[in-house]
Formats: structure tokens, C-alpha cells, sequence
């Protein structure tokens, strides 16, 4: 009985024996595999032979001190391995006692936990690695936060300097639109996170939930998709800045352009009003302008078409955007399925200040400035009719020449 339970013990843990001086005196197959010495090599040799060079020598001390005074010393041990492998085991060193009581050798019983102490060093390494990128975000939204008060300020300076080289009023209504505008960008902005922070806290649960189950590659795609959000959010700040920076020069552009960075900012706005978005483009089409203010009309009318489907509940929600070349002209349509405006309001759309929306929603400038930037800064002219099923905006441009 004695026999098979001694057979249990080896084939199933790593064993070793040693006298009281810690001189190897026996050695079972699995120390042997997991050291890589063979047991010719171990047997007379002092146990510090698999001792690991980072292992501080109070280690040691407190596992001697242990087992001199008769008592068994239990702990998580790193070893180095004949071809400079490191290994940790769960090691249980055990003083065997003779009839008079004195210490007549030392029998120490483990098992291999490399593989979970790996993951557990792997997964502390990334939770450092996230609580950098977290501290380095938020630094550079404090810095980004400061860019856009000054940014704003140069904006109000900008304006007071147009005021005084033309009409008051038309001057004061383009300010007014412009931070109606910034208002709501940085509500898109506020919606664009609010979701992403909800999954970055899913993802620290679902991280900390892998590494306790041991799954390594959950935990490198889990981590990765965290990363992968903070940086995104990241990028929220970055365009948010680039879209308003102020004195952009005059360029020749594709419409391609302006429409995808009017849609950088309200694409996710458009999908949790669940608004389908269609894209008819020409790629080749090109106008000469400031591309982030044409962005901005393309961002009102589109804004416009969202708060239509709302206002009316509905059900068919699908948005059209166009761009194609019509000999000379460079043709921008946002179309609807909103059921389109009434004739006796259709006529005042472009004044100032004229809004069917509530007073908390809009002032009557957005499409007034969509206005004046598309005939003043591009020579072009904006219309809207309605079309079978909705609104349709129409802008006409010039084609750059070259």
C-alpha cells in the first residue's frame, strides 16, 4: 500500500529529497523534466544548483530558518532550469523527523505553476500598460481642452475684427452661428463617448475575468480592443480640433473630402437615430474653398435632416447624399425621406432666425450661414425643394479649373 501511494506522490508532483545540509540525496522523473538535469547530474549536488539569480538570498534565510526549527515552509518559488528556462513552482518542504526527534532529512513536494504565474505577470504588465494610456489620454484632453479655449478666444477675436470691416449684423449673426455650431460639435462629441467609455469598463471586466481563468489569448484581444478604444476616443479630440482651426487657406479639394469629414463627426449620431445613409459619389469631382467650411454646411444639413425624422417619428429613415460633376458645376444634394417642408415655409428657410424647431433646439442660423458660405466663400448657389418623399438641398459650385 506504502508502494502505490509512493507511486501516486511521484508520477503525479516534482520530489526531492535532500540531508540537512540541503545535499541532493533523491530526485523523481518530473524534477528531472522540469529542471532538464539528468539525476546523475542532481544527486550530491547542493539544491541551490536550480536557485534563481533573481531570487533575493532573505528568501532563503526565512526557508532555512523554517525547516531548522520543524516546520513545514510552503511558497511560490522561481527557479532557473539547466538551459536558463525559468520556471515557477508551489514548493512544500517538509523535515522528516527520527525516533529521537532530531531532523534526519528534508523531503520537499511541488508542482508546476509557470504557466499561471506567466499570465498573472502578463496581465499586471497590461494593467500597468492601460493605467498609462488612461493617465496619457486624460492628459491630453486637459491639453486638447486648452487648445479649444484659445482656439475659441482666436474665434471671438476673428469676429470682432470682421464686425469691424463690415455690417454689425450680418457679423454678429456669423458668430453666433459659429458657436452654435461648436455646441453642437462637442454634443456629438459627448454622444460619441458615451459608449465607448461603457465598453472600455465591459473590457476591464471581461479582462480581469479571462486572466482568472487562465485564457492568455482572451486576455491579448481584450486588451487590444481597450487599447484600441481609448485610442479612438483619442481621435474624437484630435478632429474635433483640425475642424475648427481657424485662417485655413483657399485649396482645390475633392467634395469627397468635405463629405467624409462631415461624416467623421455625425455618422454616429446618424446611426443611433437608426437613419440609413446612402452615398452616391464622385470621387473625381473638385472645388476650390476652405474644405472644413463647406464640411460645416454639409454637418447643418445633415443635422437638419435628424431633427426632421425625430420631429416626426418617422418609421422610414433614409438620408441620400450625392455629389456629381453637371458641366461646370460641382453638384452637392443631401436628399430625405422626412416627408419634406411645407410650401409657405420653404420660401423663408434661408432667412436669419427663421426656425420651425423648438427655442432649445435651433436659432435660425444654420442654414442662413450655409448660405452665405456657399455664395460668398465658393460663388455658388443652395436651394431646397421637396422631393418624393422628402427634402432635398441642392448646392451648385464652380468646378476648379486644373
Amino acid at each position: 500500500m506504502f508502494k502505490q501511494y509512493k507511486e501516486a506522490i511521484e508520477s503525479s508532483n516534482i520530489v526531492s529529497k535532500t540531508d540537512i545540509n540541503g545535499i541532493i540525496t533523491f530526485v523523481n522523473d518530473e524534477f528531472c523534466k522540469i529542471s532538464g538535469y539528468s539525476r546523475d547530474e542532481l544527486i550530491g549536488q547542493n539544491h541551490n544548483i536550480v536557485r534563481h539569480p533573481d531570487v533575493p538570498k532573505s528568501n532563503f534565510k526565512k526557508l532555512w530558518e523554517t525547516i531548522l526549527a520543524k516546520k513545514t515552509f510552503k511558497s511560490t518559488v522561481k527557479n532557473l532550469a539547466k538551459d536558463g528556462r525559468t520556471f515557477y513552482v508551489n514548493t512544500t518542504i517538509i523535515p522528516i523527523l527520527d525516533k529521537e526527534g532530531e531532523i534526519e532529512e528534508f523531503i520537499a513536494i511541488r508542482y508546476d505553476v509557470t504557466k499561471e504565474v506567466e499570465l498573472k505577470i502578463a496581465l499586471e504588465n497590461k494593467e500597468r500598460e492601460l493605467e498609462q494610456l488612461n493617465r496619457t489620454l486624460e492628459e491630453r484632453v486637459r491639453l486638447q481642452t486648452r487648445k479649444l479655449y484659445e482656439l475659441n478666444r482666436h474665434l471671438e477675436e476673428r469676429v470682432r475684427e470682421e464686425v469691424a470691416k463690415n455690417e454689425q449684423k450680418q457679423k454678429m449673426l456669423f458668430m453666433q452661428s459659429r458657436m452654435a455650431m461648436m455646441g453642437q460639435m462637442m454634443a456629438n462629441i459627448a454622444h460619441q463617448w458615451r459608449q465607448p467609455l461603457t465598453e472600455l469598463a465591459l473590457s476591464l471586466f471581461n479582462l480581469k475575468k479571462a486572466a482568472l481563468r487562465g485564457e492568455h489569448g482572451q486576455v491579448e484581444q481584450v486588451y487590444g480592443e481597450a487599447k484600441g478604444m481609448i485610442q479612438n476616443m483619442s481621435q474624437t479630440i484630435e478632429d474635433f480640433i483640425n475642424f475648427f482651426k481657424p485662417d485655413k487657406p483657399k485649396t482645390l479639394f475633392r467634395l469627397q473630402e468635405s463629405v467624409d469629414e462631415a461624416l467623421q463627426i455625425m455618422r454616429k449620431s446618424l446611426e443611433n437615430a437608426r437613419i440609413t445613409l446612402h452615398l452616391e459619389i464622385d470621387p473625381d469631382v473638385k472645388v476650390r474653398g476652405v474644405n472644413n467650411e463647406l464640411s460645416q454646411v454639409l454637418i447643418n444639413l445633415l443635422q437638419n435632416a435628424k431633427d426632421a425624422f425625430r420631429a416626426r417619428e418617422s418609421r422610414e429613415r433614409e438620408l441620400c447624399v450625392r455629389v456629381r460633376k453637371e458641366g461646370e458645376w460641382a453638384v452637392v444634394e443631401v436628399e430625405d425621406t422626412a416627408g419634406g417642408i411645407e410650401e409657405g415655409v420653404m420660401e423663408r428657410v434661408f432667412e436669419p432666425y427663421f426656425t420651425t424647431k423648438h427655442a432649445a433646439k435651433g436659432t435660425g442660423l444654420g442654414l442662413f450661414m450655409s448660405r452665405m458660405i456657399i455664395e460668398k466663400s465658393f460663388g455658388g448657389a443652395i436651394e431646397v425643394l421637396n422631393a418624393s418623399r422628402g427634402a432635398r438641398f441642392i448646392i451648385r459650385l464652380p468646378v476648379a479649373k486644373g
